[in-house]
């Protein structure tokens, strides 16, 4: 009766473990995902000439951000999580979308806009 029940109660605790391991796995995954969406959505409603801190205002802290001077005027690129490319736990510039800022105005975002500032 004993061995019955010290096994009974061995077999639950390992059912619980794995219940919680598995839904805390989830969390995270539904955190990262949800993260992506909403920058997604914020991003695709973007305006030209839209002050850095306004957006920054909307989408948080970036992932990553650039500066530099370009003929006297400042120019900030700022990298928002958009796309998922690998399951490692890090998030890496090619899965996030550039903003880029000149003497703090939006000027554009995308691959396009910030490989267009790169060679200036």
């Amino acid at each position: 009766m004993k061995l019955t029940s010290l096994l009974l109660a061995t077999v639950t605790a390992s059912l619980l473990s794995a219940c919680i391991y598995i839904n805390k796995g989830g969390d995270s995954n539904s955190d990262w995902e949800k993260t992506e969406r909403e920058n997604k959505a914020v991003i695709s409603s973007l305006q030209i000439n839209t002050a850095e801190m306004d957006i920054r205002s909307r989408l948080g802290e970036p992932d990553f951000s650039e500066g530099y001077t370009d003929n006297d005027a400042d120019v900030r690129v700022l990298f928002y999580r958009t796309q998922r490319q690998k399951e490692d736990g890090i998030t890496s510039k090619n899965e996030c979308t550039p903003l880029v800022f000149r003497n703090g105005k939006l000027i554009g975002w995308g691959d396009k806009a910030y490989s267009s500032h790169q060679n200036h």
